[in-house]
């Protein structure tokens, strides 16, 4: 059941492989209770779930799966403080031209907002409260632990997603403290825009968030007032990158510095050149980007030049960010990044304007189909968690989780 698929690595072991019983993974929360380590997974294609014990990473086991609502994306989850949030969002992500590619029935109602469960008992989630936002629902939320919960909501009456700040210090009644937008997202309000203006995954560090905001580039906000947010400054990104713009800004605060992506979209025409920046935000009010990451080769043994040549996605998507997890590695020289279908990838950004490429992890191509998507059958790495004893776990839109140590 758990075969692993062949790979290509350098400067990576393989610790092991789970194919989650045939459930392609995605985004990961980790806690430990009575010393021992649980994983919980949401995933691509199935609707809820998973646990496992990762106590002895070279043998994870299955908990159990706790089926989600159908009809619904439940792919984005948070564990902290005994507590579990799940994103619940209409499958597409608000993609009306791609609600379909994506698995979404017309027919079928969906859910939206957040679940909150109580995780105390790490192997029976109890569900305790829920927040719905009158709209598509939330995507990429960040609960570090504590009062704060922060969305990215799209709340009644708005155009893609916002930021919400929700009190969560009573998890059976949330309730929103404040909301910030771009100008042109309030539909209800009168406002137009002509752009993707799209809140996707806020990272809160002290009493700044910081946003990737779609076409509207990076944006940090001063949350010291939680109820008035207000704007500290915004790096435009133009042309670059593909239709979905900022996809991550994650502080590095050690180093006064932010890693900020793009996301890459298209499978078989390009997008416009990705971004993985290095910023400079010593000066918070004018953050300087000084490096962009140079784009992966593929090794020999592919026998590409270009990753795009072996279909599917290619480009970044997600990184490690340790969302104070106190179970999560720090980020401070090494960045671990996912990049399609060119698999996973290391960073060292000691020297932060020279960024260089040190490790990699590819998977080969799936041979059985497990989703709708990609068209052309492709390794399509999405996610990466790396735990505080060093052991790295990666998540595929066509494969189970693979665990890794990185040995140079």
């Amino acid at each position: 059941m758990n075969e692993a698929p062949w790979f290509l690595s350098k400067n990576i072991d393989m610790v092991a492989y789970h194919d989650l019983d045939g459930r392609p993974g995605f985004k990961m929360g980790i806690q430990v209770v009575g010393g021992r380590w649980y994983m919980y997974l949401a995933h691509f294609w199935d609707r809820g779930w998973t646990i496992l014990d990762i106590s002895d990473p070279s043998k994870p086991e299955l908990v159990k799966f706790i089926p989600g609502p159908a009809n619904t994306w439940t792919v984005q989850i948070q564990v902290a403080d005994g507590k579990m949030i799940t994103a619940l969002e209409r499958v597409g992500d608000g993609f009306d031209s791609r609600l379909e590619a994506w698995g979404h029935d017309p027919k079928i109602p969906y859910q939206e907002g957040i679940l909150i469960w109580d995780v105390s008992n790490p192997v029976d989630p109890k569900k305790i409260g829920t927040f719905k936002t009158g709209g598509f629902g939330t995507h990429r939320n960040h609960y570090p632990g504590g009062k704060y919960a922060y969305l990215a909501a799209n709340m009644k009456g708005y155009k893609g997603n916002i930021f919400v700040i929700l009190d969560v210090s009573d998890p059976t009644q949330p309730k929103e403290v404040s909301r910030w937008w771009v100008k042109g997202q309030w539909a209800e309000g009168g406002e137009t825009s002509d752009k993707f203006y799209q809140l996707h995954g806020p990272y809160v560090e002290g009493d700044r968030a910081y946003l990737p905001y779609g076409r509207a580039g990076f944006i940090i906000l001063d949350i010291s007032d939680i109820a008035h947010p207000r704007q500290v400054s915004r790096i435009d990104i133009g042309d670059f990158g593909s239709i979905v713009g900022g996809h991550t800004y994650m502080p590095i605060p050690s180093r006064k510095l932010a890693i900020a992506t793009t996301e890459a979209i298209f499978e078989e025409e390009r997008d416009p050149l990705n971004l993985v920046l290095v910023v400079d935000i010593s000066n918070e009010e004018r953050p300087k980007p000084i490096a962009n990451f140079p784009v992966p080769i593929p090794p020999e043994e592919l026998q590409v030049a270009d990753f795009h040549e072996l279909g599917g996605k290619f480009g970044p998507h997600n990184i490690h960010m340790p969302h104070q997890n106190p179970h999560f590695a720090d980020v401070n020289d090494i960045i671990h990044i996912c990049y399609e279908s060119g698999g996973f990838w290391i960073y060292d950004i000691k020297a932060p304007g020279v960024p260089k490429p040190i490790a990699y992890f590819i998977p080969e191509a799936p041979k059985e189909r497990k989703g709708f998507l990609p068209n052309q059958l492709a390794t399509q790495t999405e996610d990466v968690v790396v735990d505080s004893r060093g052991y790295i776990y990666i998540t595929d839109k066509t494969h189970g989780l693979f665990i890794l140590r990185h040995t140079a």
